[in-house]
């Protein structure tokens, strides 16, 4: 079909000159997806040995061969690709990724679509007309006509903090953002805390709601009831920390400690608390996440769960780079520990 990709098509000899036969004919008589036909076409060792064999068994007998045009050789760079490149998190992310890079003599292309549909279309235009060894993919949610475009370009994916469960067979790395959203809350109440206001995140990412069922899991945990108005929405960015102090110091009786789900939205808080003539931690304790390289400097240092999100980057390009190779990771789904760094900004909570 002349409005398929050179990726999908290849040559039949036929008894009158050569005749096309495409991977969805392929796929739709084998009985399978047409990203599988394009792991077999691609050499990806991520298929069943029977469906490999049902899949290549057609091949051989339609002759088929792909394009010379469709091979792509090693292009020696790597697609790092953001919602928004506005926040320090993803200059460590940036930053992993590099390093990596650099020891691997490949360059990075970095590109934010700003969640538009739009922008990731033009994204992937862009990655049509040149090459690259692979995409790393961080928090953003390509539209899955774009994942089965990606496997067609055999340019192989891993995505960073996905938003949800992933869509597709792409291996994924992350963070035990239960676990530090847990050891937050837990340093708290050992602290004496008992009315803890939580920040959340943005509630459609993975990461924020695990990080607000590890706080509801330490209160369960510690026998202190679960109040839904100590919970109140975020973005993770300075202001919505700012507002969602400001809304739980409003509350008939405000808690006693804040635990918001991202450093920005800590310093946030604090500079409200300030505002309001409060002290950290004398009058309220403060724990953010991240340990973004800023908070070690905030006043009060910010006590926060370290989130390894350059070697989260570091580990995501060695992963892409041996998908490259056709080196299968050993799981699909990654995540590394985060750990509580305790400074300055929690204390026991003021005596009434």
């Amino acid at each position: 079909m002349a409005g398929e990709s050179a990726q999908r098509r290849g040559v039949v000899q036929g008894p009158d000159g050569p005749a096309k036969v495409t991977i969805t004919e392929i796929a739709r008589e084998a009985g399978v997806s047409v990203p599988t036909v394009s792991r077999v076409v691609n050499g990806r060792s991520d298929v069943s040995p029977a469906t490999r064999a049902r899949v290549k068994d057609l091949l051989d007998r339609y002759g088929y061969q792909r394009r010379p045009g469709a091979l792509r050789a090693p292009a020696a760079l790597l697609d790092l690709v953001f919602n928004d490149l506005d926040s320090p998190w993803a200059v460590e992310i940036i930053r992993g990724v590099e390093e990596v890079a650099h020891e691997s003599d490949v360059g990075t292309v970095v590109s934010a679509i700003h969640g538009r549909a739009g922008a990731a279309r033009q994204w992937m235009t862009n990655l049509r007309s040149r090459a690259s060894d692979g995409v790393i993919l961080v928090t953003s949610a390509l539209a899955p006509g774009l994942h089965d475009e990606l496997r067609l370009l055999g340019v192989p994916l891993v995505v960073i903090d996905p938003a949800g469960a992933p869509a597709t067979e792409a291996p994924t790395v992350g963070a035990t953002n239960w676990a530090g959203g847990m050891a937050a809350t837990e340093h708290l109440l050992g602290l004496g805390h008992l009315r803890i206001g939580f920040v959340e995140g943005p509630s459609r990412l993975l990461c924020s709601r695990a990080r607000l069922d590890g706080y509801r899991a330490a209160l369960d945990v510690a026998g202190v009831p679960v109040e839904r108005e100590l919970i109140v929405p975020g973005d993770f960015y300075h202001e919505s920390g700012f507002t969602g102090c400001n809304r739980l110091l409003d509350l008939a009786q405000p808690p006693t400690a804040i635990f918001a789900s991202s450093d920005q939205m800590a310093l946030g808080a604090i500079e409200a608390l300030r505002r309001r003539g409060l002290r950290v931690p004398e009058d309220m304790s403060v724990v953010g996440f991240d340990d973004l390289p800023e908070v070690r400097w905030s006043a009060p240092p910010l006590t926060t769960v370290r989130q390894p999100l350059s070697d989260m980057g570091k580990l995501a390009a060695r992963v892409v780079l041996d998908l490259a190779r056709s080196v299968e990771p050993a799981a699909l789904r990654i995540e590394l520990a985060t750990e509580l760094v305790v400074r300055a900004s929690t204390g026991a909570p003021r005596e009434v």
